[in-house]
């Protein structure tokens, strides 16, 4: 296979150390490949991994569902949510420290027994609040 130079604004691949640059998820990009960056304060979205990601090492209950699968359509998953990516979570069973990768295509919603941290974008604090009982 040949070997292609880098363009013009490219960064090679040697020139990092094999690595090439970590861009966050999102980040506006130039034209020529540059990662924009802005001074106003940066908020995650709130979406399904960046909820998760705010709740790492709490425990949960995942329901997943697997279409056109006859020997079981739905499954239920518990344990420790170690991680959660675009396209998948890790949870860990406290019991025996098995970790299971969960693909988001078959999430269905997950249930927890403790309060979860949520950042709206635009807003600063943890929501919900613990609802007060009466």
């Amino acid at each position: 296979m040949p070997m292609m130079s880098p363009t013009p604004g490219m960064v090679s691949p040697s020139s990092t150390g094999g690595v090439p640059p970590l861009v966050s998820s999102g980040a506006p990009m130039t034209t020529t490949g540059g990662v924009v960056t802005t001074t106003a304060p940066q908020f995650e979205q709130s979406y399904i991994e960046n909820i998760l990601r705010l709740n790492l090492g709490k425990c949960g209950t995942f329901y997943m569902t697997y279409e056109g699968n006859k020997e079981w359509n739905a499954r239920i998953f518990q344990g420790i949510l170690e991680a959660a990516g675009r396209d998948h979570i890790i949870i860990s069973d406290p019991n025996n420290g098995k970790r299971i990768m969960l693909l988001m295509v078959n999430f269905d919603y997950a249930t927890f027994d403790e309060p979860l941290l949520y950042q709206y974008p635009g807003v600063i604090g943890n929501y919900p609040q613990q609802p007060s009982r009466r």
